[in-house]
Protein backbone atom coordinates (compact mmCIF):
# COMPACT_ATOMS: atom_id res chain seq x y z
CA UNK A 1 0.00 0.00 0.00
CA UNK A 2 0.87 3.52 -0.57
CA UNK A 3 0.60 6.69 0.83
CA UNK A 4 -1.11 7.86 -2.40
CA UNK A 5 -3.10 5.05 -2.18
CA UNK A 6 -4.31 5.29 1.39
CA UNK A 7 -4.81 8.73 1.18
CA UNK A 8 -6.49 9.46 -2.17
CA UNK A 9 -7.77 5.73 -2.57
CA UNK A 10 -6.50 3.05 -5.17
CA UNK A 11 -5.47 5.01 -8.74
CA UNK A 12 -7.64 4.01 -11.78
CA UNK A 13 -6.04 1.48 -14.05
CA UNK A 14 -6.68 3.68 -17.12
CA UNK A 15 -5.16 7.26 -18.57
CA UNK A 16 -9.27 7.97 -19.36
CA UNK A 17 -10.31 7.38 -15.99
CA UNK A 18 -7.85 9.30 -13.94
CA UNK A 19 -8.18 12.19 -16.21
CA UNK A 20 -11.81 11.59 -15.19
CA UNK A 21 -11.68 11.84 -11.75
CA UNK A 22 -9.15 14.81 -11.84
CA UNK A 23 -11.81 16.36 -13.88
CA UNK A 24 -14.73 15.47 -11.32
CA UNK A 25 -12.38 16.54 -8.72
CA UNK A 26 -11.23 19.63 -9.57
CA UNK A 27 -15.01 21.00 -10.90
CA UNK A 28 -17.19 19.24 -8.49
CA UNK A 29 -15.12 19.71 -5.43
CA UNK A 30 -13.93 23.33 -6.08
CA UNK A 31 -17.54 24.36 -6.94
CA UNK A 32 -19.06 22.46 -3.73
CA UNK A 33 -16.62 23.69 -1.20
CA UNK A 34 -16.80 27.52 -2.38
CA UNK A 35 -20.28 27.01 -1.86
CA UNK A 36 -20.22 25.40 1.44
CA UNK A 37 -17.40 27.75 2.89
CA UNK A 38 -19.42 31.00 2.11
CA UNK A 39 -22.62 29.18 3.70
CA UNK A 40 -21.13 28.66 6.86
CA UNK A 41 -18.72 31.62 6.97
CA UNK A 42 -21.96 33.44 7.15
CA UNK A 43 -23.56 30.93 9.41
CA UNK A 44 -21.16 31.10 11.67
CA UNK A 45 -20.56 35.03 11.35
CA UNK A 46 -24.55 35.09 12.88
CA UNK A 47 -22.57 33.40 16.43
CA UNK A 48 -19.62 35.48 16.34
CA UNK A 49 -21.75 38.54 15.43
CA UNK A 50 -23.77 38.28 18.77
CA UNK A 51 -20.85 38.75 20.57
CA UNK A 52 -19.49 41.11 18.82
CA UNK A 53 -21.98 44.02 18.91
CA UNK A 54 -25.37 42.86 17.49
CA UNK A 55 -26.59 41.89 20.58
CA UNK A 56 -26.95 45.43 21.71
CA UNK A 57 -27.51 47.34 18.62
CA UNK A 58 -30.65 44.87 18.12
CA UNK A 59 -31.76 44.96 21.94
CA UNK A 60 -31.82 41.04 21.66
CA UNK A 61 -32.78 39.36 25.16
CA UNK A 62 -33.26 36.29 26.62
CA UNK A 63 -33.68 33.49 24.28
CA UNK A 64 -33.64 35.94 21.08
CA UNK A 65 -29.96 34.34 19.98
CA UNK A 66 -31.84 30.77 20.14
CA UNK A 67 -34.67 31.96 18.24
CA UNK A 68 -32.47 33.10 15.27
CA UNK A 69 -30.60 29.95 15.10
CA UNK A 70 -34.32 27.62 15.39
CA UNK A 71 -35.72 29.74 12.71
CA UNK A 72 -32.73 29.00 10.21
CA UNK A 73 -33.83 25.21 10.96
CA UNK A 74 -37.20 25.97 10.38
CA UNK A 75 -36.30 27.15 6.88
CA UNK A 76 -34.16 23.83 6.49
CA UNK A 77 -36.96 21.38 7.19
CA UNK A 78 -38.92 23.36 4.43
CA UNK A 79 -37.01 21.13 1.40
CA UNK A 80 -38.37 19.43 -1.68
CA UNK A 81 -36.81 17.12 -4.76
CA UNK A 82 -36.43 20.16 -6.51
CA UNK A 83 -33.00 18.51 -8.02
CA UNK A 84 -35.00 15.62 -9.40
CA UNK A 85 -36.87 18.41 -11.67
CA UNK A 86 -34.91 20.79 -12.21
CA UNK A 87 -30.88 20.44 -13.58
CA UNK A 88 -28.10 20.83 -10.71
CA UNK A 89 -26.19 23.12 -12.34
CA UNK A 90 -29.31 25.65 -12.67
CA UNK A 91 -30.74 24.74 -8.90
CA UNK A 92 -27.91 24.86 -7.22
CA UNK A 93 -26.18 28.34 -7.87
CA UNK A 94 -29.87 29.66 -7.82
CA UNK A 95 -29.98 28.85 -4.85
CA UNK A 96 -26.47 30.49 -4.23
CA UNK A 97 -27.16 33.95 -5.57
CA UNK A 98 -30.67 34.10 -3.16
CA UNK A 99 -28.18 33.35 -0.42
CA UNK A 100 -25.84 36.22 -1.14
CA UNK A 101 -28.50 38.75 -1.77
CA UNK A 102 -30.03 37.32 2.14
CA UNK A 103 -26.37 38.02 3.21
CA UNK A 104 -26.54 41.77 2.00
CA UNK A 105 -29.74 42.39 3.59
CA UNK A 106 -28.44 41.04 7.11
CA UNK A 107 -25.95 43.90 7.26
CA UNK A 108 -28.61 46.34 7.17
CA UNK A 109 -31.44 45.03 9.65
CA UNK A 110 -32.63 47.42 12.14
CA UNK A 111 -34.57 44.95 14.68
CA UNK A 112 -34.24 41.07 15.67
CA UNK A 113 -37.29 40.69 13.42
CA UNK A 114 -35.70 41.34 10.09
CA UNK A 115 -33.10 38.55 10.89
CA UNK A 116 -35.84 35.80 11.59
CA UNK A 117 -37.37 36.37 8.41
CA UNK A 118 -33.56 36.49 6.81
CA UNK A 119 -32.39 33.49 8.30
CA UNK A 120 -35.44 31.32 7.66
CA UNK A 121 -34.94 31.40 3.38
CA UNK A 122 -31.30 31.28 4.05
CA UNK A 123 -32.15 27.42 5.84
CA UNK A 124 -34.06 26.90 2.71
CA UNK A 125 -31.60 28.35 0.36
CA UNK A 126 -28.96 25.99 1.73
CA UNK A 127 -30.82 22.75 2.62
CA UNK A 128 -30.77 22.90 -1.25
CA UNK A 129 -27.05 22.90 -1.46
CA UNK A 130 -25.87 20.82 1.50
CA UNK A 131 -28.38 17.68 0.29
CA UNK A 132 -27.81 18.47 -3.45
CA UNK A 133 -24.26 18.30 -3.05
CA UNK A 134 -23.87 15.01 -1.23
CA UNK A 135 -26.72 13.40 -4.03
CA UNK A 136 -24.04 14.74 -6.35
CA UNK A 137 -21.51 13.14 -4.97
CA UNK A 138 -23.08 10.16 -4.90
CA UNK A 139 -24.01 9.83 -8.33
CA UNK A 140 -20.49 10.16 -9.77
CA UNK A 141 -18.15 8.29 -7.23
CA UNK A 142 -17.53 4.86 -6.02
CA UNK A 143 -18.26 3.54 -2.46
CA UNK A 144 -14.47 3.45 -1.85
CA UNK A 145 -13.94 7.38 -3.36
CA UNK A 146 -16.90 8.70 -1.70
CA UNK A 147 -15.91 9.37 1.74
CA UNK A 148 -12.59 10.93 1.26
CA UNK A 149 -14.30 13.72 -1.15
CA UNK A 150 -17.43 13.92 1.25
CA UNK A 151 -15.29 14.98 4.25
CA UNK A 152 -13.54 17.74 1.81
CA UNK A 153 -16.82 18.93 1.77
CA UNK A 154 -17.94 19.06 5.06
CA UNK A 155 -14.14 20.14 6.20
CA UNK A 156 -14.74 23.05 3.80
CA UNK A 157 -17.67 24.42 5.59
CA UNK A 158 -15.68 23.95 8.84
CA UNK A 159 -12.83 26.14 7.02
CA UNK A 160 -15.68 28.60 7.12
CA UNK A 161 -16.35 28.11 10.68
CA UNK A 162 -12.84 28.62 11.46
CA UNK A 163 -12.34 31.72 9.04
CA UNK A 164 -15.36 33.52 10.75
CA UNK A 165 -14.16 34.04 14.06
CA UNK A 166 -11.01 35.44 12.80
CA UNK A 167 -12.78 37.71 10.24
CA UNK A 168 -14.76 38.78 12.60
CA UNK A 169 -11.85 40.19 14.98
CA UNK A 170 -10.10 41.54 12.25
CA UNK A 171 -13.35 43.43 10.50
CA UNK A 172 -14.02 44.16 14.70
CA UNK A 173 -10.40 45.77 15.22
CA UNK A 174 -10.38 47.64 11.37
CA UNK A 175 -13.61 48.55 10.10
CA UNK A 176 -16.22 48.84 13.30
CA UNK A 177 -17.56 52.53 13.36
CA UNK A 178 -16.17 52.93 9.29
CA UNK A 179 -18.87 54.99 7.32
CA UNK A 180 -21.50 54.61 11.00
CA UNK A 181 -21.46 50.77 10.47
CA UNK A 182 -20.76 48.55 13.25
CA UNK A 183 -17.88 45.93 12.42
CA UNK A 184 -20.75 43.17 12.71
CA UNK A 185 -22.39 44.97 9.86
CA UNK A 186 -19.67 45.08 8.00
CA UNK A 187 -18.85 41.52 8.53
CA UNK A 188 -22.49 40.47 6.28
CA UNK A 189 -21.46 42.98 3.61
CA UNK A 190 -17.78 41.06 3.00
CA UNK A 191 -19.60 37.36 3.09
CA UNK A 192 -21.64 38.87 0.01
CA UNK A 193 -19.15 40.18 -2.13
CA UNK A 194 -17.64 36.63 -1.48
CA UNK A 195 -20.93 34.70 -2.36
CA UNK A 196 -21.89 36.09 -5.80
CA UNK A 197 -19.56 35.60 -7.80
CA UNK A 198 -19.26 31.56 -6.89
CA UNK A 199 -22.98 31.31 -7.59
CA UNK A 200 -21.87 32.62 -11.28
CA UNK A 201 -19.15 30.32 -11.60
CA UNK A 202 -21.51 27.20 -10.52
CA UNK A 203 -23.46 28.12 -13.46
CA UNK A 204 -21.27 27.71 -15.56
CA UNK A 205 -18.94 24.68 -14.56
CA UNK A 206 -21.20 22.64 -12.32
CA UNK A 207 -22.11 19.41 -13.79
CA UNK A 208 -25.69 17.72 -13.53
CA UNK A 209 -25.90 13.65 -12.84
CA UNK A 210 -23.84 11.81 -15.24
CA UNK A 211 -27.18 10.49 -16.95
CA UNK A 212 -27.82 14.41 -17.93
CA UNK A 213 -24.43 16.35 -18.14
CA UNK A 214 -23.85 18.38 -21.04
CA UNK A 215 -20.59 20.16 -19.61
CA UNK A 216 -18.13 21.35 -21.96
CA UNK A 217 -14.96 19.72 -20.20
CA UNK A 218 -16.61 16.32 -20.21
CA UNK A 219 -15.88 14.35 -23.80
CA UNK A 220 -18.80 11.67 -24.92
CA UNK A 221 -16.38 8.80 -24.04
CA UNK A 222 -16.00 10.59 -20.43
CA UNK A 223 -19.67 10.59 -19.86
CA UNK A 224 -19.97 7.36 -21.07
CA UNK A 225 -17.12 6.08 -18.86
CA UNK A 226 -18.87 8.07 -15.61
CA UNK A 227 -21.41 5.63 -15.77
CA UNK A 228 -20.54 2.70 -16.82
CA UNK A 229 -17.51 2.27 -13.90
CA UNK A 230 -20.66 3.08 -11.82
CA UNK A 231 -21.84 -0.36 -13.00
CA UNK A 232 -22.81 -2.67 -9.93
CA UNK A 233 -21.96 -0.12 -7.01
CA UNK A 234 -24.86 2.49 -7.72
CA UNK A 235 -28.08 3.23 -10.09
CA UNK A 236 -27.10 5.99 -12.66
CA UNK A 237 -30.92 6.04 -14.34
CA UNK A 238 -32.64 9.11 -13.50
CA UNK A 239 -35.85 8.44 -13.81
CA UNK A 240 -39.04 10.19 -12.95
CA UNK A 241 -40.92 10.59 -10.10
CA UNK A 242 -43.68 8.44 -9.56
CA UNK A 243 -46.23 6.68 -6.33
CA UNK A 244 -44.02 3.59 -6.64
CA UNK A 245 -41.05 5.30 -5.64
CA UNK A 246 -42.85 6.41 -2.17
CA UNK A 247 -43.91 2.55 -1.61
CA UNK A 248 -40.54 1.59 -2.19
CA UNK A 249 -38.99 3.93 0.68
CA UNK A 250 -41.96 3.79 3.23
CA UNK A 251 -41.28 0.14 3.18
CA UNK A 252 -37.87 -0.64 3.26
CA UNK A 253 -35.64 0.18 6.51
CA UNK A 254 -33.31 2.17 5.13
CA UNK A 255 -35.18 5.44 5.12
CA UNK A 256 -36.31 5.25 8.73
CA UNK A 257 -32.74 3.90 10.03
CA UNK A 258 -30.91 6.09 7.96
CA UNK A 259 -33.04 9.10 9.25
CA UNK A 260 -33.06 8.15 12.80
CA UNK A 261 -29.26 8.20 12.80
CA UNK A 262 -28.97 11.72 11.79
CA UNK A 263 -31.70 13.02 13.73
CA UNK A 264 -29.90 11.76 16.70
CA UNK A 265 -26.35 12.08 16.05
CA UNK A 266 -26.43 15.55 14.71
CA UNK A 267 -27.31 17.21 17.54
CA UNK A 268 -23.98 16.00 18.97
CA UNK A 269 -22.60 19.30 16.81
CA UNK A 270 -24.53 21.56 19.09
CA UNK A 271 -20.87 22.70 20.75
CA UNK A 272 -20.29 24.25 17.68
CA UNK A 273 -23.50 24.99 16.17
CA UNK A 274 -24.98 27.28 19.16
CA UNK A 275 -21.07 28.53 19.61
CA UNK A 276 -21.01 27.25 23.33
CA UNK A 277 -17.19 28.07 24.10
CA UNK A 278 -17.97 31.81 22.69
CA UNK A 279 -20.65 32.25 24.89
CA UNK A 280 -19.12 30.41 27.53
CA UNK A 281 -16.08 32.95 27.37
CA UNK A 282 -18.11 36.30 27.10
CA UNK A 283 -20.45 34.62 30.21
CA UNK A 284 -17.14 34.57 32.49
CA UNK A 285 -15.50 37.61 31.61
CA UNK A 286 -11.65 38.54 30.89
CA UNK A 287 -11.70 38.13 27.87
CA UNK A 288 -11.89 40.78 24.70
CA UNK A 289 -14.23 40.71 21.70
CA UNK A 290 -11.14 39.79 19.34
CA UNK A 291 -10.67 36.33 21.95
CA UNK A 292 -13.79 35.51 22.30
CA UNK A 293 -13.93 35.68 18.17
CA UNK A 294 -10.85 34.00 17.99
CA UNK A 295 -10.50 31.40 20.48
CA UNK A 296 -13.28 29.27 20.05
CA UNK A 297 -12.06 28.05 16.43
CA UNK A 298 -10.06 25.88 17.92
CA UNK A 299 -13.35 23.65 18.39
CA UNK A 300 -13.29 24.06 14.72
CA UNK A 301 -9.55 23.39 13.85
CA UNK A 302 -10.11 20.14 15.68
CA UNK A 303 -13.45 19.62 13.44
CA UNK A 304 -11.52 19.71 10.02
CA UNK A 305 -8.46 17.19 11.40
CA UNK A 306 -10.75 14.38 12.90
CA UNK A 307 -13.48 14.89 9.76
CA UNK A 308 -10.33 14.75 6.84
CA UNK A 309 -9.01 11.73 8.80
CA UNK A 310 -11.86 9.67 9.73
CA UNK A 311 -13.08 10.34 5.68
CA UNK A 312 -9.89 9.16 4.66
CA UNK A 313 -9.66 5.92 7.28
CA UNK A 314 -13.18 5.29 6.42
CA UNK A 315 -12.73 4.81 2.57
CA UNK A 316 -9.28 2.57 2.72
CA UNK A 317 -11.24 0.37 5.83
CA UNK A 318 -14.69 0.29 3.83
CA UNK A 319 -16.35 0.29 7.38
CA UNK A 320 -17.95 3.57 8.63
CA UNK A 321 -19.45 2.81 12.33
CA UNK A 322 -16.44 3.11 13.88
CA UNK A 323 -16.04 7.10 13.39
CA UNK A 324 -19.97 7.57 14.88
CA UNK A 325 -18.02 5.73 18.23
CA UNK A 326 -15.57 8.02 18.29
CA UNK A 327 -17.30 10.59 17.81
CA UNK A 328 -19.87 10.13 20.08
CA UNK A 329 -17.05 9.05 23.02
CA UNK A 330 -15.22 12.04 22.21
CA UNK A 331 -18.61 14.46 23.09
CA UNK A 332 -19.29 12.33 25.98
CA UNK A 333 -15.77 12.86 27.68
CA UNK A 334 -16.07 16.70 26.93
CA UNK A 335 -19.43 17.04 28.67
CA UNK A 336 -18.05 15.58 31.72
CA UNK A 337 -15.36 17.91 32.14
CA UNK A 338 -18.08 21.04 31.01
CA UNK A 339 -20.10 19.27 34.17
CA UNK A 340 -17.67 19.26 36.75
CA UNK A 341 -17.75 22.90 36.95
CA UNK A 342 -14.72 23.12 39.41
CA UNK A 343 -12.39 21.62 36.96
CA UNK A 344 -9.72 24.16 35.77
CA UNK A 345 -10.46 26.52 32.80
CA UNK A 346 -7.69 24.44 31.15
CA UNK A 347 -9.43 21.53 30.89
CA UNK A 348 -12.38 23.36 29.82
CA UNK A 349 -10.89 24.74 26.75
CA UNK A 350 -9.55 21.23 26.06
CA UNK A 351 -12.74 19.80 26.46
CA UNK A 352 -14.80 22.36 23.87
CA UNK A 353 -11.76 21.53 21.62
CA UNK A 354 -12.07 17.90 21.60
CA UNK A 355 -15.86 17.93 21.40
CA UNK A 356 -15.10 19.37 17.57
CA UNK A 357 -14.76 15.61 16.93
CA UNK A 358 -18.77 15.47 16.41
CA UNK A 359 -17.79 17.55 12.95
CA UNK A 360 -16.79 14.19 11.93
CA UNK A 361 -19.71 11.91 12.02
CA UNK A 362 -21.34 14.18 9.34
CA UNK A 363 -19.61 13.37 6.20
CA UNK A 364 -19.41 9.88 7.27
CA UNK A 365 -23.37 9.50 7.78
CA UNK A 366 -24.19 10.70 5.02
CA UNK A 367 -21.53 8.41 2.92
CA UNK A 368 -23.08 5.74 4.26
CA UNK A 369 -26.51 6.51 3.63
CA UNK A 370 -25.24 6.94 0.11
CA UNK A 371 -23.85 3.64 0.16
CA UNK A 372 -26.51 2.17 1.71
CA UNK A 373 -29.06 3.31 -0.72
CA UNK A 374 -26.44 2.97 -3.68
CA UNK A 375 -28.92 0.48 -5.65
CA UNK A 376 -31.41 3.00 -6.62
CA UNK A 377 -31.05 6.64 -7.49
CA UNK A 378 -34.29 8.00 -6.31
CA UNK A 379 -34.31 6.32 -3.17
CA UNK A 380 -30.79 7.86 -2.43
CA UNK A 381 -32.26 10.83 -3.13
CA UNK A 382 -35.28 10.98 -0.48
CA UNK A 383 -32.91 9.35 1.87
CA UNK A 384 -30.54 11.78 1.47
CA UNK A 385 -33.05 14.89 1.73
CA UNK A 386 -34.95 13.02 4.84
CA UNK A 387 -31.23 13.16 6.84
CA UNK A 388 -30.29 16.33 7.69
CA UNK A 389 -33.12 18.84 6.41
CA UNK A 390 -36.09 17.09 7.71
CA UNK A 391 -35.35 15.01 10.37
CA UNK A 392 -32.23 16.36 12.23
CA UNK A 393 -33.71 19.84 11.97
CA UNK A 394 -37.29 18.75 13.36
CA UNK A 395 -35.08 18.37 15.97
CA UNK A 396 -33.12 21.35 15.86
CA UNK A 397 -35.82 23.81 15.68
CA UNK A 398 -36.41 23.33 19.34
CA UNK A 399 -33.65 21.57 20.85
CA UNK A 400 -31.44 24.62 21.44
CA UNK A 401 -34.23 26.51 23.02
CA UNK A 402 -34.98 24.28 25.36
CA UNK A 403 -31.35 22.61 26.20
CA UNK A 404 -28.75 25.49 25.12
CA UNK A 405 -30.63 28.47 25.96
CA UNK A 406 -28.13 31.68 25.97
CA UNK A 407 -29.80 32.29 29.58
CA UNK A 408 -27.64 28.80 30.50
CA UNK A 409 -24.37 30.55 29.97
CA UNK A 410 -21.79 29.75 31.18
CA UNK A 411 -22.61 26.49 32.44
CA UNK A 412 -24.91 24.51 30.17
CA UNK A 413 -25.54 22.51 32.46
CA UNK A 414 -28.81 21.03 31.09
CA UNK A 415 -27.04 20.90 27.43
CA UNK A 416 -24.51 18.56 29.04
CA UNK A 417 -26.60 16.12 30.13
CA UNK A 418 -28.49 16.23 26.86
CA UNK A 419 -25.14 15.55 25.05
CA UNK A 420 -24.73 12.73 27.28
CA UNK A 421 -27.17 10.98 26.23
CA UNK A 422 -27.54 11.59 23.15
CA UNK A 423 -24.18 10.15 22.81
CA UNK A 424 -25.44 6.82 24.39
CA UNK A 425 -28.68 6.94 21.87
CA UNK A 426 -25.75 7.36 18.88
CA UNK A 427 -24.20 4.83 19.68
CA UNK A 428 -27.35 2.49 19.80
CA UNK A 429 -29.00 3.45 16.39
CA UNK A 430 -25.31 3.33 15.19
CA UNK A 431 -25.41 -0.60 15.70
CA UNK A 432 -29.20 -0.83 14.67
CA UNK A 433 -27.89 0.19 11.52
CA UNK A 434 -24.99 -1.46 11.11
CA UNK A 435 -27.56 -4.39 12.04
CA UNK A 436 -29.97 -3.66 9.46
CA UNK A 437 -27.14 -3.26 6.73
CA UNK A 438 -25.26 -6.97 7.43
CA UNK A 439 -28.83 -8.51 7.57
CA UNK A 440 -29.65 -7.43 4.28
CA UNK A 441 -26.15 -8.23 2.60
CA UNK A 442 -27.06 -11.67 3.90
CA UNK A 443 -30.20 -12.30 3.13
CA UNK A 444 -29.59 -11.33 -0.31
CA UNK A 445 -32.04 -8.57 -0.51
CA UNK A 446 -31.53 -6.93 -4.05
CA UNK A 447 -34.03 -3.48 -5.47
CA UNK A 448 -36.27 -4.33 -7.79
CA UNK A 449 -34.66 -1.46 -9.60
CA UNK A 450 -31.12 -2.22 -9.52
CA UNK A 451 -29.32 -1.45 -12.28
CA UNK A 452 -27.73 -5.03 -12.63
CA UNK A 453 -29.25 -8.80 -12.34
CA UNK A 454 -28.09 -11.23 -9.75
CA UNK A 455 -25.81 -12.79 -12.85
CA UNK A 456 -24.69 -9.77 -13.24
CA UNK A 457 -22.51 -8.31 -10.20
CA UNK A 458 -22.80 -9.67 -6.61
CA UNK A 459 -25.18 -7.55 -4.19
CA UNK A 460 -21.75 -7.24 -1.91
CA UNK A 461 -20.68 -4.91 -4.22
CA UNK A 462 -23.04 -2.46 -3.61
CA UNK A 463 -21.42 -1.35 -0.45
CA UNK A 464 -17.68 -1.57 1.11
CA UNK A 465 -18.95 -2.86 4.52
CA UNK A 466 -19.49 -5.85 2.10
CA UNK A 467 -16.38 -5.72 0.84
CA UNK A 468 -14.58 -6.54 4.42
Amino acid sequence: MTVRNFLWGEAPSTKQERNLLFKLDFFILSYTCLVYFTNYLDRSNINNAYISGMKEDLSMEGTDFNKVLTIFTCGYIVDNLMLQILPPRIWLPLCQIVWGVLTFCTSAVTNVQQVYAIRFFQGIAESSTFVGTHYILGSWYKPGELGKRSGIFTSSGLTGTLFSGVLQGAVYSNLNGVTGRSGWRWLFVIDGVITLPIALYGFWLFPDVPATTQVFYLSNEDRQLAATRLQGYVDVTHSPLSWKLGKRVLTRWRWYACSLLFAISGESESFGSNNLMGQWLKAIGGYSVEQTDYYPAGVTAFGIFSTLLCAIWTDYTQVRWPILVYMSVSCIVASICILVWSSPTGLKFFAYYLAGASYSGQATTFAWANQICADNDQERAIVLVCLRPMWNNVVNAWWSIIFYPATDAPRFKKGMIAMIVICVATLAVTGLVWYLERREHRLGHKSEDSPTTDNEQPEKQMTGESQK
